[in-house]
């Protein structure tokens, strides 16, 4: 779009008139993303966030803030090294066991148990060579089509 000058005094204007960016934009007929770019750009005062939140207050828009002296930096001596004492040797790591931790990789990973259970664990059975599951479960897990279909009729 060409941003003539009438064309960004009218997007001044509803922009401080308070109405939404797509609403700018079906007034002008343009796109909502041509608001809010050209808005940027503009450096039009920011708009507070329509969605309203209960844990927390509303940001405050305020106008820039004045430019402030940095403060002295204040030299202070560097402390004394301290004496390093030895370390204790650290415990051994305990297992952690995790809900949907698996026996090993060629072990049979169906589930069993709710997985918000305590009891929820893995099959465990060694599982079939290409497959990640025991004959068992493969069984189950592996159906043909054709016995699918049988299945429905």
């Amino acid at each position: 779009m060409d941003w003539t000058n009438e064309a960004i005094e009218t997007l001044k204007a509803l922009w401080a008139e308070g109405h939404s960016t797509a609403e700018i934009g079906r007034r002008m007929g343009i796109s909502k993303n041509a608001v809010v770019g050209k808005a940027h750009r503009l450096h039009l005062a920011a708009r507070p966030s329509p969605i309203q939140r209960e844990d927390r207050p509303a940001p405050v828009v305020t106008a820039a803030p004045e430019a402030v002296a940095p403060a002295p930096r204040v030299e202070r001596p560097a402390p004394a090294p301290r004496a390093i004492a030895p370390r204790a040797p650290a415990a051994p790591p305990t297992a952690v066991v995790r809900p949907f931790q698996r026996l090993g990789t060629r072990t049979c990973c169906w589930p069993i148990g709710e997985p918000g259970d305590a009891s929820f664990r893995f099959c465990g059975a060694e599982a079939l060579a290409p497959k990640p599951y025991c004959a068992e479960h493969a069984a189950i897990a592996y159906v043909k089509a054709r016995d699918r279909r049988e299945d429905a009729a």
